[in-house]
């Protein structure tokens, strides 16, 4: 399964958008506005495929020169569970880890919490409502 960073405005990134849209946005009743998506120019987009198809992808958003977030972690329906998420997770922290940068962070759904654990990150905080849904704050020291 290939893993790669993949460019703002590209073909692949439009997958990406589209992936996010029907996997986080949509049974929630939300969209992305340009803004949303305007934002992530300087952002690292990571995505996982098999041929053509993107099965899941993340994104990493510098927070300070030390941390990093990690943002709208998705895996295609019907294969959440076969290890894609686990894999973009080690892909992610890697890249994170090679660019310096020493703890990642992220809001997790609080339904995600228990896969997030597995992977050594520790709640940080009290529960809060995010895009309407229960989230916790997480973090891994890499």
């Amino acid at each position: 399964m290939p893993l790669k960073i993949i460019d703002h405005n590209s073909k692949e990134y439009r997958q990406m958008v589209d992936l996010r849209r029907q996997i986080l946005r949509k049974p929630l009743g939300l969209e992305f506005n340009q803004e949303d998506l305007e934002r992530e120019k300087d952002d690292l987009l990571i995505a996982a495929y098999e041929d053509d198809e993107m099965l899941g992808c993340c994104i990493l958003t510098q927070m300070n020169p030390t941390t990093v977030r990690l943002r709208q972690m998705a895996v295609k329906t019907g294969l959440q569970g076969k290890g894609i998420g686990r894999v973009l997770m080690q892909f992610a922290e890697n890249i994170a880890r090679d660019r310096g940068y020493r703890k990642l962070c992220m809001h997790a759904r609080k339904t995600a919490a228990g896969f997030y654990e597995r992977l050594g990150y520790i709640v940080a905080g009290e529960e809060f409502t995010e895009v309407t849904i229960p989230h916790y704050n997480m973090e891994k020291q890499l």
